[in-house]
């Protein structure tokens, strides 16, 4: 496949995550299991919809522990965090406008933070150490199995979609009552962007700078566990 094609896969599947996920936590009133479920849903599509086109990473993150695999390039790296940027916003732009059709004023708007007294009811009181190592070792994992189940060495490739959005739907019901769930940079900018006053900007960076921790170690540990000796 061409690179263009790549991103406009991407593109396009990161908008599906983002729209589907976040305008259930936005619409749904599901709870947390239903949001939980939402987002693993979408990534199960959007694997077998459009992962023989780019790989369905959909998440910066993602793309940097494939990279840090050694897996992808620098150049391709960066291009597909360029596409999947754009699709999470385009994405949050429109449920922004649903929202503003309701009558319903933004706050935080699905965004990711930490602390009940931005979070709301429900939440629960982590501290900003608590909030990055969920963060953190939760896209860990998440890389962990991706790297597997999409492994060229694995026998069961093509149930790799079901046991990624699987996973995924697991760490939202771990983390949706600390952070909010991130472990996607890109879903994180996307709402924060439209969140009212940008309240939830001054928590943002957190939500950059540890999933690519944890994916940057997911990618060198797996590469570690793989490596045959000569």
């Amino acid at each position: 496949m061409k690179l263009c094609q790549k991103l406009g896969a991407e593109c396009f599947g990161t908008f599906v995550l983002v729209l589907g996920g976040c305008g259930t936590a936005l619409f749904g009133g599901v709870g947390f299991l239903g949001v939980a479920i939402a987002f693993g849903l979408t990534v199960v599509a959007m694997a077998y919809g459009i992962g023989h086109i780019s790989g369905a990473h959909l998440n910066p993150a993602v793309s940097f522990g494939v990279w840090a695999n050694g897996r992808m390039t620098c150049k391709e790296m960066l291009a597909y965090w360029g596409a999947q940027v754009v699709g999470a916003i385009a994405a949050a732009a429109i449920l922004f406008g649903i929202n503003a059709a309701c009558g319903k004023e933004a706050g935080l708007f699905a965004a990711n933070a930490w602390g009940a007294d931005i979070l709301g009811n429900g939440y629960l009181d982590v501290n900003v150490c608590g909030a990055f190592a969920i963060e953190c070792v939760l896209t860990f994992v998440f890389l962990m199995v991706i790297l597997g189940a999409t492994d060229s060495k694995h026998e069961n490739g093509k149930f790799a979609g079901l046991a990624i959005g699987l996973t995924l739907t697991l760490i939202h019901l771990v983390s949706i009552p600390l952070t909010n769930t991130s472990v996607n940079p890109a879903r994180s900018i996307s709402q924060a962007l439209f969140s009212q006053d940008f309240c939830a900007m001054p928590y943002l960076w957190l939500f950059i700078v540890a999933p690519l921790v944890g994916a940057g170690l997911a990618g060198l540990a797996y590469k570690c566990l793989t490596c045959e000796k000569k």
